[in-house]
């Protein structure tokens, strides 16, 4: 018996109806990121199209060189330091897991922006799931973290200027020059505006440390070790007697050299398609994960406890002058993305829903400039009270970064997932192992603040640490 056909407008029929239902599934279902965004996703949308100032303006492949330069920045210069107390094997199993492990952070993140389209940062995602009091402590600590890499890349750029000039003037002259010029680049108003910014400070930054790398192959022996006689390298697979501040501090270096997912938001939402996030995410992250571990492990193997903080300085003064002549641009881009991202979070939030916000008016410029010259004195403060960089960063990782990257966005998986703590047997497991993620940003949060603290009052303790606004050469070339 032959199977009954339909009439060729019975199957175009058929095929318009499953297309539309195809297509209803996709637009509907808030696991797939592709596709347009729908009118009604841009209405709730904080960056209209189509208004006087337009800020959805970046392309996804723009987007990923803007994820990289926020991430590859600071970090890379401070992690074979850290490796000091974690050994080769400690240090790039931190590398890794923390990589993949910030990586996943910044999906939720992503997915929970795209599902709830009116958050324009992380503190709007907490404001959903925990009310204003939970967004006002998250709107905080992400300014203060913000400020605070700020700060660090200022720090760096003063590293820099003194490695340059032989420390022709005082420290704090070069990191309030330091801190105009972040200001003033900050000061550009969008993210696509910003992107040969971006191009420039990758690879500005990537140049100078991988002629570090290839510097300290080429030495018999570290720049900073004894030149003559035995001298012991330092380095080691798995160390012995590393102390619980010393690790913790090691590893919470490590962990905010990727950690910094939360500053993709703002981008996101001045994204022609914020769905598209996903793709530059995974170009920036994979790029960014194998970096760090090729280039830190490299440094580390060759120049052991005699490693400079920040890394650029560990081949020697000539090549150190030529890896911040280089890389001076990248600092500088650094903290100009770092000031950009705290004082957009603030515009945001003083302007939203007001005329100002995307009108070329007085009230829009007083407050843009405002906040990019306010957070750039803060930053500069801040960086002169925490004169060691690697410090500095640990200290923006264990206060800030680790409630706002491991535990909130934990809280935000099980808040769009409420479902599966009474689903089946894989949905109940993925339901508590999200849960997890709460108390582990919870310990590096308390441990990461603690070990820091002590490591901080043992440096001054022995002279590591100067004092607060000193104008010694914090670059090691005097």
């Amino acid at each position: 018996m032959s199977s009954p056909t339909h009439s060729t407008a019975e199957q175009e029929k058929i095929s318009t109806y499953n297309e539309k239902q195809s297509q209803y599934n996709a637009s509907s279902d808030p696991e797939i990121l592709v596709g347009e965004m729908k009118d009604v996703d841009d209405d709730r949308e904080v960056f209209r199209k189509g208004a006087d100032v337009d800020f959805r303006t970046v392309s996804w492949q723009r987007a990923s060189v803007i994820f990289l330069k926020l991430i590859f920045a600071t970090g890379v210069l401070s992690i074979p330091t850290a490796m000091l107390s974690l050994g080769a094997v400690g240090g790039a199993f931190n590398v890794i897991g923390w990589g993949a492990l910030n990586t996943y952070s910044a999906v939720i993140q992503g997915d929970f922006r795209n599902r709830h389209s009116g958050c324009h940062s992380i503190a709007d995602m907490a404001f959903e799931v925990g009310g204003t009091w939970l967004k006002e402590t998250v709107g905080f600590l992400f300014v203060v973290a913000y400020v605070l890499c700020t700060g660090s890349g200022i720090l760096g750029v003063s590293v820099g200027l003194n490695a340059l000039s032989h420390h022709a003037a005082c420290t704090v002259w070069w990191a309030f020059l330091a801190t105009l010029v972040v200001a003033v680049a900050a000061s550009v108003r969008k993210f696509q505006q910003m992107s040969w910014l971006t191009w420039a400070g990758f690879l500005s930054i990537f140049i100078a440390v991988f002629i570090v790398v290839v510097a300290v192959t080429t030495l018999d022996r570290p720049a900073a070790a004894p030149q003559t006689g035995d001298f012991d390298l330092g380095f080691y697979a798995i160390p012995a007697g590393v102390t619980f501040a010393a690790g913790v501090v090691a590893s919470t270096t490590i962990f905010v050299s990727s950690a910094a997912t939360s500053a993709f938001l703002p981008v996101i939402s001045e994204m022609r398609n914020p769905r598209d996030f996903r793709k530059a995410l995974y170009v920036c992250m994979g790029i960014v994960t194998a970096a760090y571990l090729s280039l830190s492990l490299v440094v580390y193997r060759w120049a052991g406890k005699w490693v400079a903080s920040p890394s650029l300085g560990s081949a020697g003064q000539t090549v150190k002058m030529v890896a911040y002549g280089i890389g001076l641009v990248g600092l500088i881009v650094s903290a100009c993305l770092y000031l950009h991202v705290a004082a957009k979070y603030c515009f945001v939030r003083i302007l939203r829903d007001s005329r100002h916000l995307q009108s070329n008016t007085f009230i829009h410029w007083a407050t843009w400039l405002g906040l990019t010259f306010g957070g750039a004195f803060l930053a500069f403060i801040l960086a002169e009270a925490i004169p060691i960089f690697n410090y500095l960063i640990a200290l923006t990782g264990s206060v800030c970064f680790a409630p706002i990257a491991i535990s909130l966005p934990g809280y935000l998986w099980l808040f769009d997932h409420k479902q599966y703590r009474t689903g089946n047997m894989q949905q109940q497991t993925l339901y508590w192992l999200h849960a997890v993620m709460i108390p582990l940003g919870a310990f590096i949060c308390v441990g990461g603040t603690y070990g820091v603290i002590e490591e901080i009052i043992k440096a001054y303790a022995n002279g590591q640490i100067g004092s607060a606004f000193s104008c010694a050469d914090n670059s090691g070339s005097t």
